[in-house]
């Protein structure tokens, strides 16, 4: 029992944050048939989340999709925190391969007064945007090269702009799903276009003094991956843990499917996310490394995430969408961010 696999193949990665919460002196070894994870939680907040994310035979899983125990999930800061992991009750073979146990630690988070919009705290960092490894030789021609990007920290929306928090700003509700719920406040909306959005937000920082904006390629990228983790779809390898797409045939409520690791929903599917940029097939060959954002102009914007009758849903996939007055999609949705200082 205890030969399933060798110490020389755990490591631990842990990601620290910058803002309230920060994971520190981590430490990983087996006891038995189980990983002890150890780490200090440091922050001025009450609690903080404490999310894990474990790779393993090539693919990455959440913390929901094992039988860990101890300190994970809401977590108050102290010294001497644990996490058990019993390998043999997740994988009865064992494992033979390397294993990589991702503790990160988040908890700033606010709710905007006027809309009740949520957003959590995502720290900069650098990280490798386009193609990933699980892409192997089936990269799309636009998301090569492989390149790497640095983005300053910034708050983004938990969720995807809903139906209600539009309309307590803009007094009208553009969703294509208007008449097909009873309820429509918790879904997202769409069938906006770029000027709808600008207006929204104008009218946004009117009431609240803050400087939202929609998020650049590279910001949205980067908070889908967990904070630039080489993840599939935003959280996990698989696509149905959370997000709705191909065949589920309309859009759904927000924040029903599992969160990513820095505890944003809904990244991958239910509908497309338009972001700041303008589109060039070609721009990663020369974009700029510290806070891209995208050509100066172009006949169509960047839209990212894939929707609900989309089956191309991945971190990495980009889209693009007509100019901005372009409102054929029904489909079409967005998050906002506020960067720092703003």
């Amino acid at each position: 029992m205890k030969s399933f696999i060798v110490a020389s193949l755990l490591t631990l990665f842990a990601v620290p944050t910058l803002f309230a919460a920060e994971v520190k002196n981590d430490l990983v070894r087996q006891e038995g048939n189980r990983l002890v994870v150890t780490y200090d939680l440091e922050g001025t907040e009450q609690e903080a989340k404490v999310a894990v994310t474990i790779k393993a035979g090539g693919k990455t899983y959440g913390a929901d999709q094992f039988h860990l125990e101890g300190d994970v999930g809401t977590v108050r800061p102290g010294k001497g925190k644990k996490i058990w992991w019993n390998v043999l009750q997740d994988f009865p073979r064992g494992l033979h391969s390397d294993i990589e146990v991702t503790v990160s630690a988040g908890g700033g988070e606010f709710r905007d007064p006027s809309t009740g919009m949520e957003f959590v705290w995502v720290p900069g960092g650098c990280f490798q945007m386009g193609c990933g490894s699980w892409q192997r030789d089936k990269c799309a021609y636009d998301e090569e090269p492989l390149h790497e990007v640095c983005v300053d920290g910034f708050w983004m929306g938990k969720t995807e702009v809903t139906q209600g928090q539009w309309k307590k700003i803009m007094d009208d509700n553009p969703s294509y799903n208007t008449s097909l719920f009873k309820n429509t406040d918790n879904y997202p909306v769409e069938k906006v276009n770029w000027n709808d959005i600008q207006e929204f937000i104008r009218k946004l920082k009117q009431q609240t003094g803050k400087k939202y904006a929609l998020p650049t390629e590279a910001e949205w990228e980067y908070a889908a991956r967990s904070g630039g983790k080489d993840e599939k779809y935003a959280g996990s390898g698989s696509i149905d843990a959370v997000g709705w797409s191909y065949g589920n045939s309309d859009t759904h409520p927000v924040a029903q499917k599992r969160a990513n690791g820095l505890g944003l929903y809904d990244m991958s599917g239910n509908v497309w996310e338009l972001c700041q940029d303008w589109y060039a097939k070609d721009y990663y060959s020369n974009s700029p490394r510290h806070n891209p954002e995208g050509p100066s102009s172009g006949p169509a914007l960047v839209e990212r995430g894939g929707g609900y009758s989309s089956g191309a849903c991945t971190t990495t996939n980009r889209g693009y969408h007509g100019g901005a007055f372009y409102r054929s999609s029904y489909e079409l949705g967005f998050r906002l961010v506020l960067r720092a200082n703003q």
